[in-house]
């Protein structure tokens, strides 16, 4: 039993051997592609988000919870809100970047090195107004026109934010010279904080209505929002607008608030990363964004978003993908990293395996001539033997046989072999009563 697995040892030994520069060739083809491919994705990625409190800080967490179970951890970088984030993309500080349309002209270079992960949700521009400040300027107390706000004392936020120059963009469609309204630009909690505290009369920003802020001051006594009456002529006007209804009593139905619809406008915000961002990321990211933004709200319906639709950037493939279609069906069954290796390696090793079939039939011819050298190499010594009888001393022929004979029955070969091993002794006999003869 011990010799039979001696021999099946030697014979798997052979054909290892044999093998082996064959499965080395497919190894390092395989590590070149793997190299080539980079098919897993960096472990650590940057999400440029916004100021505390805000919607977008709130959808970073979201993000970063998400892809924390895939073993990704998304760092956080707070700035002062969309024009912040496009401008960390354009430095190349960040991976992705929350930003609203309408932010920024896109210019040649940002469509060559940033793209879209789609249309993720719509963030209305929100002009809250104190109800007292309103009272001085219309006896209702209720302001329907940007072309109230003149004399007023108006928070319009950050640069970063890129409300500003939305806001700007507004008014001279109105003919309003901003000079003839008391203009700040502070950040979005101490501006709330002088709002509350009657220093500002009013307020805007735009966010998406998960903004604690945004469901704070509709909830707050003596502050209202502004109904934009116009909202259908802005979106007319400015391509990246959107006309959006607030339902009423759709933030509290008890309290029946807001006690009517209100008409606002809205842009749309969009996820947008660098080319160079490891598409599995990407991936990832648009996977994640289909949960987190899928559902209904105040402003959409379930699966209205995220969507292709009204993107100022190139949508990436994998977002695209991800967005028609539902998790592929690896996902399903497999950790993700698995079935994103096997994804992206597919097509490589399916190359791989067309190329080394035919090489294959190469191994068994290989195998047969490595385990028969090691019974014809003695073949040239006994005919060297044999052609030297007529001419030499017989003695000394006879003790190179014997020595020859002794080297033939330590040589080991698989027992599909054995009939050679034994013509080679055979023959060696042969030779040996040949010499006895003379």
């Amino acid at each position: 039993m011990t010799k039979n697995i001696r021999y099946t040892l030697l014979s798997i030994r052979d054909m290892a051997v044999s093998a082996g520069p064959f499965v080395f060739l497919a190894v390092a083809l395989l590590a070149l592609a793997y190299w080539w491919l980079d098919p897993n994705p960096p472990k650590r990625v940057t999400l440029a988000t916004g100021p505390a409190q805000s919607a977008y800080e709130e959808f970073g967490k979201r993000y970063a919870k998400a892809l924390a179970v895939e073993g990704i951890e998304v760092v956080q970088v707070a700035s002062e809100g969309s024009a912040a984030n496009l401008q960390l993309l354009r430095e190349g500080k960040v991976d992705l970047g929350f930003v609203q349309g309408g932010t920024s002209d896109y210019t040649d270079t940002d469509e060559e090195r940033l793209t879209s992960l789609g249309s993720l949700f719509v963030e209305p521009v929100w002009l809250f107004y104190r109800e007292e400040s309103a009272r001085k300027v219309t006896a209702t107390a209720t302001l329907s026109s940007l072309a109230q706000l003149q004399g007023l004392r108006v928070n319009i936020g950050t640069p970063g934010s890129g409300v500003p120059s939305l806001m700007i963009k507004l008014l001279e469609s109105n003919r309003i010279e901003p000079a003839t309204i008391r203009l700040s630009t502070l950040t979005q909690t101490p501006a709330t904080v002088a709002f509350l505290g009657g220093e500002l009369d009013a307020i805007v920003f735009a966010s998406a209505p998960e903004s604690l802020m945004v469901q704070m001051l509709l909830q707050t006594p003596g502050i209202k929002l502004m109904n934009f009456a116009q909202s259908e002529a802005y979106s007319r006007r400015f391509a990246f607008l959107s006309p959006v209804r607030l339902p009423r009593g759709v933030v509290d139905l008890a309290g029946n608030i807001p006690p009517e619809d209100v008409r606002l406008v809205a842009s749309t915000t969009a996820l947008i990363t660098q080319q160079k961002t490891h598409p599995a990321l990407l991936q990832l990211f648009a996977q994640a964004g289909n949960q987190i933004h899928g559902g209904a709200g105040w402003f959409k319906r379930v699966r209205e978003y995220p969507n292709i639709e009204n993107n100022e950037l190139p949508i990436a493939k994998e977002a695209e993908r991800a967005i028609k279609t539902d998790t592929p069906l690896m996902q399903r069954y497999l950790p993700f990293w698995v079935a994103n290796l096997i994804e992206r390696m597919w097509l490589v090793m399916g190359i791989i395996i067309a190329i080394m079939l035919p090489l294959s039939r190469i191994v068994p011819p290989l195998y047969a001539f490595r385990v028969r050298s090691r019974i014809f190499r003695w073949y040239g010594q006994l005919r060297n033997i044999e052609v030297r009888i007529a001419t030499e001393d017989n003695g000394k022929l006879l003790a190179e046989l014997d020595q020859l004979e002794s080297l033939a029955e330590k040589v080991s070969v698989p027992l599909s072999y054995t009939d050679e091993l034994y013509a080679l002794r055979s023959n060696i006999h042969l030779v040996r009563r040949k010499l006895q003869r003379t």
